[in-house]
């Protein structure tokens, strides 16, 4: 019998692949593997037991990740089953920082009361929300993976001129690119062309801050830049700093701060990016199923802190699995 430890609340989609060998709850005692969302696992004591935990979600920075790779517990994470979903949001993300159209729906509420004088308001009123189409702008898209592919594809297929950065990108995402999208060899060339950057790359020593002032200065004024990765990938002050000065026009961004919530220009959405049933259930599908081919097989796929391993099915009453440096 196998025990798994959900840390949150996970869709049945992905518990119900859970069969008669399996016990799963968020009481568990000593489990085998831990399913998990958002919660943070930095304070806890990982049992003898722990062989896997899944996160139900692409970033693992809620995980102890180093920890894990001491213990050897393997850490999976599920690429590509959200993808979809934030997808759709960063998409909405660059026609709402182009039309004015948070600006416009408040100025809306302000007519409330306005009876009969709605209809002349609004003729009246609506040239200050003018804004351009995106359609023949420059958009740069930092990081290919599962995400950074299908924003690339889904703006060439709104007519914009997409420039393409990602010097690890995988034979799979190469596959899947647009060929009429250009690729860049140097990320300073989308500073210094784009009209429009999206972030698409995970959170490492390497990249946080990457936005940083000296990124900024290079970059054209009344660039839009837009967040949906993590919100450390962005100097924070360095960003509001270009927003009061109007260096960047729009910073859309899926993580509120307190500073960045206020601050003019800025568009901020409640972490939205992965929230859609379809996203969820994908992810809990995923997890669950690395999880269990891990625990009954010893295959791995998708793990941040293995590299894959595929044995087929186990056939005998046990496999016997090394894991070394």
């Amino acid at each position: 019998m196998y025990k798994i430890l959900c840390l949150n609340k996970i869709s049945p989609v992905g518990t119900k692949r859970f069969g008669e060998k399996y016990t799963f709850s968020p009481e568990v005692q000593e489990p085998d593997g831990i399913l998990v969302r958002s919660a943070s696992m930095h304070d806890m004591e990982l049992g003898e037991n722990l062989l896997a935990i899944a996160r139900a979600g692409a970033g693992v920075n809620n995980i102890p990740v180093n920890q894990c790779i001491e213990n050897g517990v393997v850490v999976f994470n599920t690429p590509g089953a959200n993808a979809n979903a934030v997808k759709e949001l960063v998409i909405a993300g660059l026609l709402l920082s182009s039309r004015k159209i948070p600006a416009a729906m408040d100025w809306i509420k302000t007519l409330k009361g306005k009876g009969d004088e709605v209809g002349k308001l609004v003729e009246k009123g609506k040239s200050q929300f003018v804004g351009p189409e995106i359609s023949g702008k420059m958009l740069g898209v930092i990081g290919l993976g599962a995400i950074g592919v299908l924003v690339a594809n889904a703006a060439v297929n709104l007519d914009m001129e997409v420039y393409g950065y990602d010097p690890y990108i995988s034979v799979d995402g190469a596959w899947k690119l647009s060929r009429d999208i250009h690729h860049i060899q140097d990320v300073n060339d989308i500073y210094r062309e784009c009209d429009y950057i999206t972030i698409h790359v995970p959170l490492l020593d390497s990249t946080k801050e990457m936005i940083n002032a000296d990124a900024l200065n290079q970059m054209k004024d009344g660039v839009v830049i837009l967040n949906f990765a993590r919100d450390l990938l962005v100097d924070e002050k360095a960003m509001i700093d270009a927003l009061n000065q109007g260096k960047v026009k729009r910073y859309v961004v899926d993580f509120p701060t307190p500073a960045i919530a206020k601050t003019p220009g800025a568009i901020v959405i409640p972490h939205l990016g992965a929230s859609t049933q379809e996203s969820e259930d994908n992810c809990a599908r995923m997890a669950a199923e690395e999880l269990i081919d891990y625990l009954e097989n010893g295959n791995i796929r998708h793990s941040v802190n293995y590299p894959d391993c595929e044995m087929g099915v186990c056939q005998e009453a046990c496999r016997i699995a090394i894991n070394h440096r």
